[in-house]
């Protein structure tokens, strides 16, 4: 098993959290906590890189899903960016890719988080 590894980086407005190893029952909890903890504001939008995700469960799917109730609830939202082929299934075989953002590269995510940052005028 490849341990769970989280980081972050803060832009203006948006928190983008990187996901590396795997993601399972026996650590998605970590997920949750890191997210609030990661956050500059609560109505941040977060982007999850999972450019280096091997391997993910229904509970990470879980945790994944808890951290964009809460981003939705404080005025955020989430998006994913650039899932390995393993998560990306998961992600479309149970549907979440129509109802949350699925971005093909980190870039794509990060530019539409950054725009729905912005301030609207």
């Amino acid at each position: 098993m490849t341990p769970l590894t989280l980081t972050h980086q803060n832009l203006p407005g948006v928190t983008m959290i990187m996901v590396a190893g795997e993601l399972d029952i026996t650590n998605h909890e970590q997920l949750l906590t890191f997210m609030v903890q990661a956050r500059q504001r609560p109505a941040d939008q977060v982007v999850f890189d999972l450019t280096e995700l091997r391997f993910m469960d229904s509970s990470g799917l879980r945790a994944v899903l808890a951290c964009r109730s809460d981003a939705l609830q404080c005025g955020g939202d989430v998006r994913v960016a650039a899932p390995r082929p393993g998560p990306a299934q998961l992600f479309e075989i149970t549907g979440i890719d129509l109802r949350m953002s699925v971005h093909v590269t980190v870039e794509q995510a990060l530019f539409i988080a950054m725009k729905a940052a912005e301030p609207a005028t």
